[in-house]
């Protein structure tokens, strides 16, 4: 990269939200940072991240499958709050049945009677990251620091019809043609379709 005068982009530093108090809930971690080996659309992670739109702040949810660093539910809102998460859910291209263990970290958003309803309903298990403890979200950390990157920083988004169409536009290019060194530089797709394992 420095013989081609490259520079990353992935050295900005991003917005940081104020200091909230950790959500108490005495919801284990059940994943436990057991990120890989899982079969496909088994185990789902999500986490938000703030969007600059038109002056005022928006919200991205991504649902990561651990399987394959797919996203394979995403949305884009004013609000962050249960609606945004169930809008990304409602993006699913399979059975909500198939998820067995839904992981988080302690925001409202994900820990509230609304999302308790539908993982009853579909007989998910919740899994909550450990109070401030960011490493517990890994996957979902580095493909939202991904999405910053290569979609939201340096540009401006004038409505949020904007944002999510480009946003659109984003994943299909993450999932289909971004490589990823923990996929021995496969796409997600590429990787889901040779049938292969982390």
């Amino acid at each position: 990269m420095r013989s081609q005068g490259l520079r990353s982009r992935y050295q900005r530093k991003a917005f940081r939200p104020p200091a909230a108090r950790p959500n108490e809930s005495g919801t284990p971690n059940v994943l436990d940072r057991d990120f890989d080996g899982h079969a496909p659309h088994t185990h789902v992670c999500s986490d938000l991240t703030y969007v600059r739109v038109g002056g005022a702040w928006c919200y991205v949810c991504l649902l990561v499958d651990l399987y394959n660093r797919e996203i394979v539910g995403h949305a884009a809102s004013r609000n962050k709050d249960a609606a945004l998460v169930m809008a990304a859910f409602a993006m699913l291209e399979f059975p909500l049945c198939d998820i067995d263990v839904f992981h988080t970290d302690r925001e409202s958003e994900f820990d509230n009677a609304a999302i308790d309803g539908m993982l009853e309903a579909f007989g998910m298990t919740r899994s909550l990251s450990k109070k401030g403890c960011p490493f517990d979200n890994a996957v979902d950390e580095s493909t939202n620091k991904s999405l910053k990157a290569e979609l939201v920083w340096g540009e401006e988004f004038a409505s949020l019809r904007e944002l999510q169409a480009r946003l659109n536009e984003y994943v299909w290019r993450h999932d289909n043609d971004r490589l990823h060194s923990t996929l021995n530089y496969m796409s997600p797709v590429e990787f889901r379709l040779a049938g292969l394992s982390l």
